[in-house]
């Protein structure tokens, strides 16, 4: 008797709730806990089902769960722990973990299940999964701002490696510049002075074939350095934004045989130009000028490249869509490692040796090419010459403005 009630005490008085069942899963008996946590008087509760401590969508299973167990004897609650939902008195749902035990009394077979309430421990676990989130999602700010920072220094680190590269591009610039401007003024102020003591020493004896010999070695020297302060002085008008292309209507054919005829003088040897105009149109519209220093260029490094018997083409083509000009020399052509280089400033093929240049001349040449919307283009290689090509768009005439000489 002393054990009973002991046993009624301490069941009384426990921290969690007890309730039992039978077989059919009628509630027999309910401690203080589980009431308080169901929000029912003892005598609301026993004699009813179980079920109606739970969910509705929970009560047919728990009745199965019962059935299926008597049936087969295999235990899905029983022995095992779980967490279930409670539905209180007032219709509230609270989390809670049933442990169900079998008691077998006087012959008769009493489920006692015991529950503890998981209300708090699952405010603190949602607490805790909010936390984890916000701290994710700061993490992921913080993530998606030190990638933006580490993309920044590294655009940063790219533009001042390209600033360097920049730098450094300039000062080659500078020393080829140097180097080149002080060997092309340096040869013909040499030839200019000698060929001026020299005639001084003829005039003694007035020897006029010397006399005139020199003077036009002067002549071809003063030549030689305009053609050099021409290429630095439209280079810097390019740099300058100063070039504006000045459209006209003009005939090709006709500027392209002048052109010919003005580069006679500068033919070496036996060299010969030799010029032919293919289309039933001959006028295009383009800036004059400009087109007429581009294809100066191509000739006289033809003339500057090739043997003394060679043979320079000179072609001129117009259609409905583009105009198209050629000059093809038989000479000593550009090796392949420096045709992507060959437009660059001061940049001369490594097989020019001792012939006289710039390294100006193509560069200006494919930045006027540009200008008036054209491109060029070639092909060469070593002692089997070199092809240039410059095409220009021609639009309709009604879509011009330019003059029509």
């Amino acid at each position: 008797m002393e054990n009973a009630v002991l046993l009624k005490a301490i069941i009384d008085h426990a921290i969690d709730g007890l309730i039992t069942i039978d077989d059919s899963g009628v509630v027999e008996s309910i401690n203080p806990s589980a009431c308080r946590l169901f929000d029912y008087a003892p005598e609301e509760v026993i004699g009813q089902n179980i079920s109606i401590l739970m969910p509705q969508s929970d009560r047919s299973n728990h009745n199965r769960y019962l059935f299926n167990y008597k049936q087969t004897d295999k235990a899905n609650i029983i022995g095992i722990g779980r967490e279930l939902i409670g539905k209180k008195k007032n219709g509230i749902f609270f989390p809670f973990r049933l442990g169900v035990s079998e008691v077998k009394y006087s012959g008769r077979i009493i489920y006692a299940g015991f529950i503890h309430d998981l209300t708090r421990e699952k405010e603190a676990e949602g607490k805790l999964q909010d936390y984890t989130a916000q701290l994710e999602m700061q993490v992921e700010e913080r993530t998606h701002s030190l990638r933006m920072s580490v993309n920044q220094l590294q655009k940063t680190q790219i533009d001042l490696n390209l600033s360097l590269n920049k730098e450094k591009e300039l000062g080659q610039l500078k020393s080829r510049f140097v180097s080149i401007a002080s060997h092309e003024f340096r040869t013909p102020l040499s030839l200019v002075q000698l060929s001026a003591s020299l005639i001084e020493r003829y005039t003694e004896t007035l020897d006029q074939k010397n006399i005139r010999k020199h003077v036009g070695k002067i002549k071809d020297a003063v030549l030689n350095i305009t053609a050099i302060l021409n290429d630095f002085l439209s280079l810097e008008k390019l740099d300058s934004g100063m070039v504006k292309p000045l459209l006209s209507r003009f005939n090709l054919s006709e500027m392209a045989e002048e052109i010919t005829g003005e580069m006679q003088v500068v033919l070496q040897g036996k060299q010969k130009i030799i010029f032919k105009h293919r289309g039933t149109s001959q006028k295009i519209t383009l800036d004059q000028n400009l087109l007429k220093n581009c294809i100066i260029i191509l000739i006289d490094n033809a003339i500057k490249y090739s043997g003394a018997d060679s043979q320079i083409q000179f072609y001129t083509k117009i259609n409905e869509h583009n105009c198209t000009i050629r000059i093809c020399d038989d000479g000593i052509g550009i090796p392949e490692s420096d045709h992507k280089h060959l437009f660059d400033a001061f940049f001369r093929a490594h097989n020019t040796g001792n012939i006289s240049g710039t390294g100006l001349g193509l560069s200006i040449l494919s930045r006027y090419t540009g200008l008036m919307d054209g491109h060029v283009s070639f092909k060469s290689s070593v002692n089997r010459g070199t092809l240039f090509t410059l095409t220009f768009p021609q639009k309709n005439n009604h879509e011009q403005k330019s003059i029509d000489y």
